[in-house]
C-alpha cells in the first residue's frame, strides 16, 4: 500500500513552506537578494538548510516564488483601483499614486523587486509582472477612450510605455542610500502621476485646466 500523508503532515509541510517564503521576503526587504542567503533563511525560519531544498530545488526558484507572491500582492492593489469604477482619469492617477507611494514606503524591497540584478528565472517573474501591470493600465486607458476622457491611441503601447516610465522614474530614488524624505517623496509621486496623465491624455488635461482658469 503506497504511503499517504496525514492531514497533520500536510499541514506541517505547508507551514514550513510558508514560513520559508515569509522569512525570505523579510530578509530580502532588509538587505536584498544578496543578503537573503539560503543559510540565513534557514536559520531565521528555524529549519535545516536541506529542508529549503526539499521545497525549492534552487535558490533562484525560491527567490522567484517570493517575488511572484510579492508582485501578485502589488498587482491586486492596482487591479482593485482599476476595477473600482468612476472616471478613468481618476483611476489612472490613483493606481499610479498607489504603486509609487507603496514603493517609496518599502524602498529596499521595491529596489529588490524592480532593479537589483538577479538570476534569469527571477528576472522572468519581473517580466511577467510588468506585462500584468500593463494589462491593468490597458483596461483603464481603454475605458478612458470609450468615455471620451482620453484621445484614441494604441492602448497596448501606451500602457507598456506608461509602466516603463513610472518604474524608471523610481530607479534613482529607490537606489539612494539615504532614502527620500516625505516632502521629496510626495513631490516625486505627484510628478509621476502628472506625467502619466499627460502621457495618455495628450493636451486634453492642459486645455481643460486652461479652460477652467479662464471660466471659473
Amino acid at each position: 500500500m503506497p504511503y499517504r500523508r496525514t492531514e497533520r503532515v500536510e499541514a506541517r509541510l505547508a507551514g514550513n513552506r510558508q514560513r520559508i517564503l515569509r522569512t525570505a521576503r523579510q530578509l530580502m526587504a532588509e538587505g536584498g537578494f544578496r543578503e537573503a542567503r539560503v543559510t540565513a533563511i534557514a536559520a531565521a525560519a528555524g529549519v535545516a538548510t536541506g529542508t529549503i531544498y526539499r521545497y525549492f530545488p534552487s535558490k533562484a526558484e525560491l527567490f522567484a516564488e517570493v517575488l511572484r507572491v510579492i508582485c501578485q500582492r502589488e498587482l491586486d492593489v492596482v487591479s482593485a483601483i482599476a476595477d473600482s469604477g468612476g472616471p478613468a482619469r481618476d483611476r489612472l492617477a490613483a493606481a499610479v499614486r498607489a504603486f509609487t507611494s507603496r514603493a517609496l514606503r518599502g524602498r529596499r524591497l521595491a529596489y529588490t523587486i524592480i532593479i537589483e540584478p538577479v538570476d534569469p528565472e527571477v528576472d522572468q517573474v519581473r517580466l511577467e509582472y510588468r506585462r500584468a501591470q500593463g494589462r491593468v493600465f490597458e483596461s483603464i486607458i481603454a475605458d478612458g477612450i470609450g468615455a471620451g476622457e482620453f484621445p484614441p491611441q494604441n492602448v497596448k503601447a501606451s500602457a507598456a510605455c506608461l509602466v516603463g516610465a513610472f518604474l524608471e522614474g523610481l530607479v534613482g530614488p529607490l537606489g539612494q542610500d539615504a532614502g527620500v524624505d516625505d516632502e521629496a517623496g510626495r513631490s516625486l509621486i505627484e510628478a509621476i502621476v502628472g506625467f502619466a496623465l499627460r502621457a495618455v491624455s495628450g493636451g486634453e488635461i492642459a486645455r481643460e485646466q486652461a479652460r477652467r482658469a479662464a471660466f471659473p
